[in-house]
């Protein structure tokens, strides 16, 4: 790799600027007129009041992937028309929020004519995602357009070829139109990186939209897109829900097809990052885990479990096990008052309902943070290092965790991990619990680049356990979610993230929670938090 002298990333950073900003329909902008007022935080509302959709258009990109594919299976609306629909909404989302490297216009509305041609001649839908508009985090590849990964050192890399899981996708009638921001190192909990800069929250403009599928996290809050597909390594797809009050599922690892990312340090298995679905119903998860995994990605990508996506009802009969901390950070307020709304109404409905205790959460944290380095960081390091564009302080104060790890050391730590791994499903198993209740941080979204805390996310990475993030429909609120002024911290951490609390500069931000399964119990984990959820409603 070509090192680059200091004052030459500006240039290489300025070729995917440019790509993004040809990229844009202008006629699709808001007027400076119709610009919210800057003191304004939550523009969920401004496609509304915008008047630049119409009435159908709104109802569409309104509507979750599950109610498109009805509402194009009936003839009611054309392929092309949703897909318009969703880029004028995604357009307006990038203006206000940041959140896109580069739309897909001609591409998504030509494929969608196509869709149209095939309905009208066939009368039938090509496929169970006909139609629906889908997201990408920017290093999943597309065939002919750059996967940088967000490092200046490589916005020339082009990507040979569609990702596995974008071209099945597209076997089954998706249509690409958006790709996403993402952060400097693709390792930290927010969302800045110095080609495209930082991603807005849309709940509230100086909160984090977190990371590191925050361009996702943010897409599918606004309603840019019916379904997005992000990164988990630590809580990248999870994080992101839970800060713009959307759905997240982490799959067990080699279930959904990776082949096709661009990620520093391919061949690292510690702790496999896994892709998944940013979703806005719980409907549109397992939908998109359903066609995925109906057409045996296994057979290509042999490194997969050759395991079918089956179909699995909600049940009653479970136990649910609330995790109120991680034992390491006691949650803010408004989450512990999730949790307890969440076990009266589980109760209410007859649900089994048991507190459970954390289990070496803190050895977990510190392994996998070594786990995630094993080069020293070295694969990331590199890379910045070889464009000279400057590391942030997030990923700075990330990396310095990093240690090089001898093979026998790496041995060492798989060891302790896989042992970790039996021990805790061990514990499901005698405390007689299916699913854990926990929080998915310790709050709600926190102010911009200060997101510093992702053991509550961590924990089910490093045990390989599917984890599911839903928005509760609660929001931070001063009134009732004042300070615990008696609560005393346990440790710096708490101490730390203690201190951080302040009801009103949070407020309005939502609240989510995570639903964790048993390993390889994906569909179980699914469907229990469809239960949850369900019982959250009523």
């Amino acid at each position: 790799m070509v090192t680059r002298s200091a004052n030459t990333w500006e240039a290489e950073a300025e070729k995917s600027r440019k790509v993004r900003k040809e990229s844009i329909q202008e006629q699709w902008l808001l007027p400076q007129g119709k610009l919210p007022s800057p003191d304004r935080m939550n523009v969920l509302s401004v496609p509304k009041e915008s008047g630049l959709l119409t009435q159908k258009e709104l109802d569409i990109s309104e509507s979750d992937a599950t109610q498109l594919v009805k509402k194009m299976g009936a003839g009611d609306w054309s392929a092309e028309e949703v897909t318009v629909a969703f880029l004028k909404r995604a357009t307006i989302g990038h203006q206000l929020l940041n959140n896109a490297t580069e739309f897909m216009v001609e591409d998504a509305i030509a494929r969608a004519r196509e869709l149209d041609t095939y309905f009208a001649q066939h009368k039938k839908l090509i496929g169970p995602l006909h139609g629906v508009p889908v997201s990408t985090k920017e290093h999943i590849w597309h065939k002919g357009r750059v996967a940088s990964g967000a490092y200046a050192a490589q916005v020339d890399k082009i990507a040979p070829e569609d990702s596995h899981l974008v071209r099945l996708a597209k076997n089954s009638g998706a249509v690409f139109h958006l790709r996403t921001n993402e952060p400097l190192t693709l390792m930290t909990g927010d969302c800045h990186n110095n080609i495209w800069g930082q991603t807005l929250n849309p709940w509230h403009l100086k909160l984090s939209c977190g990371g590191s599928s925050g361009g996702e996290g943010a897409s599918i809050g606004f309603k840019s897109a019916a379904i997005g597909l992000g990164t988990d390594i630590g809580g990248s797809i999870r994080i992101p829900a839970a800060f713009n009050g959307i759905y997240g599922f982490r799959p067990s690892a080699s279930r959904m097809p990776y082949d096709g990312i661009e990620l520093p340090g391919a061949g690292q298995e510690s702790v496999k990052c896994v892709i998944g679905p940013l979703a806005r119903s719980i409907d549109d998860i397992s939908l998109m885990m359903q066609t995925i995994l109906d057409q045996e990605p296994w057979d290509t990508e042999v490194a997969l479990l050759p395991l079918p996506w089956k179909s699995v009802e909600s049940s009653k009969d479970i136990t649910v096990g609330i995790m109120w901390s991680d034992g390491i950070v006691h949650p803010h307020p408004p989450m512990t008052r999730a949790l307890k709304k969440a076990k009266a109404k589980l109760q209410a409905g007859g649900i089994k309902v048991i507190d459970w205790e954390p289990f070496k959460s803190m050895e977990i944290l510190q392994l996998i943070v070594t786990l995630f380095f094993p080069d020293g960081g070295k694969a990331i390091t590199g890379l910045v290092a070889a464009s000279g564009e400057p590391m942030n302080n997030e990923a700075t104060s990330f990396l310095q965790h990093a240690r090089e790890l001898t093979v026998t050391e790496n041995w060492a730590c798989n060891a302790q991990r896989d042992q970790l791994r039996a021990e805790f499903h061990a514990l499901m198993k005698e405390r007689g619990v299916d699913v854990i209740l926990c929080p998915p941080y310790v709050g709600g979204a926190p102010e911009r680049n200060k997101m510093d805390y992702g053991t509550y996310t961590m924990l089910w990475n490093l045990l390989d356990q599917p984890a599911l993030v839903f928005p509760t429909g609660a929001v931070v609120d001063p009134e009732l979610d004042p300070v615990e002024i008696d609560y005393k911290p346990t440790n710096p951490i708490d101490q730390q993230q203690y201190d951080k609390y302040d009801p009103k500069v949070f407020e309005g931000a939502p609240i989510g929670l995570q639903v964790v399964g048993k390993h390889l119990r994906d569909e179980e984990t699914v469907a229990a938090a469809r239960l949850i959820e369900q019982m959250l409603q009523n």
